[in-house]
């Protein structure tokens, strides 16, 4: 059995107006009691997925089935209520969209919410959903959690499934989601891990300096702050320089790869459609269309010297704790032109998880001038679980 439809109320623009998916939950499931969004990169049958640009959905077919995600979720109780607004075809990371316009940051009101994934974590913080579903690429779960105070996991790559997605680059594509609390997120995480969540710490913390040097002087000082309790949770630190170079060092070939991925994932579409996309999509296809056989052959051999030097840290276990966004969230509606800083600067924290291919969860514990600022704590391959029970017992112990 299945629960009646709700009527949707959305005063913040985090929904999808041109669509009234639903997906019911079945009766008696361990999720019953939740309600969930699902990014318009989802696949639910009956609906085209969107992808956040009209052009997308008015030349694709409506889905025979739900994404894995969706029916994982479903069948475990919880019912979808409707799907969220994303940047356009995934290639944001603020949250405004030029065909659909910006959901409102609950949290942070007049800021953006953080992109691609930005109507579901507007829909969890303004409290409509009680968690949605997003895709972190190059931070696109892990800077909307940051940016509206709410607990966000990019898991190990490929742990997961993919079907039925919108894909953008597949070796950098990863399915998160989003809560306002650890206990909720362990449940949800549960689900989708088909397994439990252990009751975790971690007996080693890797505060990483040269990450915390990226962001703005008022939230490095607030994130260590908290990252010195973290760590005696743990019971030991050290704190190392990731990158012998600086991060700085690190982005740009993610920026070359995962373009030439996203590339790839659409120019068959473009050459057949010519469709619009806004200034900045522009952009990021016409720099992957200019990449060179050795600007890719640079950035591989780069990405496998930042992969071994990832395993140096990990090599004693433990989380590496770094902040999740170099500030909070930007104000909306500021010029392309002055957007290009804040973008460069949170892919030098972004890069590394993505790079690797290793979990990180932001978890809302900081402030600054009343704005949410992410913490983030990044495990080795496959610790997702002990990373969301960690989180579990932080919010315990910080809220006593």
């Amino acid at each position: 059995m299945t629960r009646p439809r709700e009527a949707l109320v959305d005063p913040l623009d985090a929904f999808c107006k041109d669509t009234d998916a639903y997906v019911a939950g079945r009766i008696g499931g361990v999720l019953s009691s939740l309600t969930f969004a699902a990014k318009d990169i989802f696949d639910v049958a009956g609906y085209v997925t969107g992808g956040g640009n009209p052009d997308w959905k008015a030349t694709h077919q409506e889905a025979e089935r739900n994404a894995w995600v969706v029916q994982t979720l479903v069948n475990a109780g919880a019912s979808m209520v409707g799907k969220t607004h994303t940047d356009e075809l995934t290639r944001g990371i603020l949250g405004e969209n030029a065909h659909y316009g910006t959901p409102i940051n609950p949290k942070a009101p007049g800021r953006v919410p953080g992109g691609s994934s930005c109507g579901s974590a507007a829909a969890v913080a303004g409290g409509l959903v009680t968690f949605a579903l997003g895709s972190d690429t190059g931070g696109s779960v892990r800077i909307p959690a940051s940016f509206c105070g709410l607990y966000g996991l990019r898991p190990t790559h490929g742990r997961i499934p993919l079907d039925g997605i919108l894909m953008q680059a597949p070796s950098y594509d990863t399915i998160g989601w989003f809560t306002r609390d650890a206990e909720t997120y362990a449940r949800v995480g549960e689900v989708l891990f088909q397994t439990q969540i252990p009751a975790a710490t971690s007996s080693r913390i890797v505060i990483a300096e040269d990450a915390f040097d990226e962001a703005d002087e008022m939230v490095r000082d607030a994130l260590l702050t908290l990252a010195e309790k973290v760590a005696a949770l743990a019971g030991s630190s050290t704190t190392e320089r990731l990158s012998p170079n600086g991060l700085a060092e690190w982005a740009p070939q993610q920026n070359v790869l995962q373009s030439q991925e996203a590339w790839d994932s659409v120019k068959d579409w473009v050459d057949r459609v010519n469709p619009r996309f806004s200034y900045w999509v522009s952009e990021r296809y016409h720099f992957a269309v200019s990449l060179t056989k050795t600007d890719v052959e640079e950035a591989a051999v780069m990405r496998e010297q930042i992969r071994r030097r990832m395993d140096e840290v990990f090599a004693d276990g433990g989380f590496v704790c770094l902040p999740t966004a170099v500030c909070p969230a930007p104000l909306r509606g500021e010029p392309t032109s002055q957007k290009k800083d804040i973008q460069a600067r949170l892919a030098r924290l972004t890069c590394i998880a993505g790079t690797t291919g290793r979990p990180q969860l932001s978890l809302p514990l900081g402030e600054v001038n009343g704005l949410p600022v992410g913490l983030s704590l990044m495990g080795d391959h496959g610790s997702d679980e002990e990373l969301i029970g960690f989180a579990r017992t932080i919010e315990k112990e910080l809220a006593g």
